[in-house]
């Protein structure tokens, strides 16, 4: 099972899902309304290392984070 986690202000508790990529988490979380948005302007990292592939492959025990842009100082 990978885990994926939600950062800021995306508002969603983290999901345990058996999936093999990026690609797969996609279509997971394009069937919800409320992170469609976010999924096109967020950062992607697992296992704390930045990526921009969606071909990226996912194993058990990865942590996936969904990093959505912030302002501040």
């Amino acid at each position: 099972m990978v885990r994926v986690e939600f950062l800021g202000p995306i508002q969603k508790e983290p999901l345990e899902l058996d999936i093999a990529s990026l690609s797969e988490l996609k279509e997971v979380l394009s069937g919800d309304e409320a992170l469609s948005e976010w999924l096109k302007n967020s950062a992607v990292a697992i296992n704390d290392t930045l990526v921009t592939s969606l071909e990226a492959p996912l194993k058990s025990g990865d942590r996936v984070v969904l990093l959505p842009p912030v302002c501040g100082g």
